[in-house]
């Protein structure tokens, strides 16, 4: 599975067991772009996003086939010219053949510029040659075809558009050419949008990688995922029973040493400032290593933990985890982690007055939905928190979805594959 970022969509009729919609079911959701029904409540930016969005479609479809005729334009009208030249055979011959193979090597780059107007996302093949030949193939070959599909589909309403300009038109034709026109533009959508969508879902098929290769590729993760869960666990144990418990040893010993001084001397004063860092030390480090791998999960089970950090939040949180028995480790580790950071954030930056953490299992899948009635406008950017969550969700072959209108409500959702084991969980 792949984690994915829900713009403000439905989702909250999904967290209360009603599926998600989209206004646009057909080649606008096809193209992975669909047009999301606000969720409530409703603002200004959530109907200009769904009125705007089916024309930025439209757009990066015409876009997507025009930047490929064109290219095949331009290389066939160099060919036409090379052989139009007052040049010799041989050199004809030379001169074409370095063109198709400059237009070949540019064809596999150029394609993966433009898929993604249409297929945001689409990993590129580990080989080079699928590339290439499919770029070369899809340029060049049908290239005239996107050409011709875009001129077609919208020169007839293009031509009843400029009516007025034509200098024997009627007053009349005057008048209905631009009406008949502005009427046939969206209906040019359709066949653009469906080319455009056909092309897409060839491009996904060639260029996608293949069954074995995600095979292999998942079996990597989650070799990555426990060599990182076994190595924070023993990072976690030695800072637990060497440095923490030297750090123990420190603070009785200064704490003793304080109660053996003359009251009020400068010695004792001395080593009292020194009882209280390592006091201070103390605590951070107990801090760190609850960041690294908190105690409480390892030995009680993540209904606990949640627990845990719920309490110590400063925004009141009412919790429903249900949980059956013990979940393995990474998946635990994950879903703590999630609630941590959807914490994190929500005293931080939503101004909420409560919030609400619930996890369920179901069909052997963790959900884990975070939400606070705060004041909105979440959104992932480079380098923040959320990034690296879903990074790490992902690295469980989980996703996460979230949905933030500017106004609120914020809902931070993480579905995370996994098995209950048989061991109870103790809470």
């Amino acid at each position: 599975m792949s984690w994915s970022w829900a713009q403000p969509t439905r989702l909250r009729d999904a967290a209360h067991g009603r599926q998600g919609e989209y206004a646009y079911s057909t080649w606008h959701y096809r193209l992975r772009a669909a047009a999301p029904l606000p969720s409530d409540p409703v603002t200004p930016r959530t109907v200009r996003h769904v009125l705007t969005r089916p024309f930025s479609l439209l757009g990066r479809a015409v876009g997507y086939l025009l930047s490929g005729g064109l290219f095949a334009a331009v290389v066939y009208v160099g060919l036409g010219g090379l052989l139009a030249a007052p040049i010799g055979l041989v050199a004809r011959v030379v001169c074409g053949l370095l063109m198709v193979g400059f237009a070949v090597a540019l064809a596999g780059p150029f394609e993966n510029r433009r898929l993604a107007l249409v297929v945001p996302g689409l990993p590129r093949p580990p080989d080079t040659w699928r590339t290439v030949g499919y770029g070369a193939v899809s340029v060049l070959a049908v290239g005239w075809a996107d050409l011709a599909v875009v001129l077609v589909s919208l020169g007839i309403p293009g031509g009843l558009l400029l009516t007025p300009f034509q200098p024997s038109a009627a007053p009349w034709q005057s008048v209905a050419g631009p009406v008949a026109g502005a009427l046939l533009l969206p209906v040019a959508a359709w066949p653009i949008g469906a080319w455009a969508t056909a092309r897409a879902t060839v491009a996904r098929a060639v260029l996608a990688p293949r069954d074995h290769e995600l095979r292999e590729v998942v079996r990597s993760r989650a070799r990555l995922v426990d060599a990182f869960e076994t190595e924070r666990r023993r990072i976690e144990r030695d800072l637990h029973d060497g440095a923490q418990q030297r750090l123990v040893a420190l603070t009785m010993k200064l704490g003793l040493a304080t109660l053996a001084l003359p009251p009020g001397s400068e010695a004792a004063k001395e080593v009292g400032e020194a009882h209280d860092l390592a006091k201070e030390a103390l605590a951070e480090l107990r801090e760190l290593i609850r960041g690294v791998h908190p105690q409480v999960l390892t030995e009680r089970g993540l209904p606990a933990a949640v627990r845990d950090i719920a309490g110590r939040s400063p925004i009141p949180v009412d919790l429903d985890v249900d949980v059956p028995g013990r979940l393995p480790p990474a998946v635990e580790s994950t879903a703590y982690f999630v609630a941590a950071e959807g914490l994190s954030n929500m005293a931080k930056h939503s101004g909420a007055d409560r919030g609400r953490i619930a996890a369920r299992v179901h069909d052997g899948v963790l959900r884990v939905d975070i939400e606070d009635d705060g004041a909105g406008g979440a959104a992932p950017g480079p380098g923040t928190g959320l990034v690296g969550l879903a990074d790490r969700i992902a690295a469980a072959d989980g996703r996460m979805l979230l949905s933030s209108p500017p106004g609120g409500p914020t809902l931070l959702r993480a579905e995370i594959p996994c098995r209950p084991t048989n061991s109870p969980s103790v809470s």
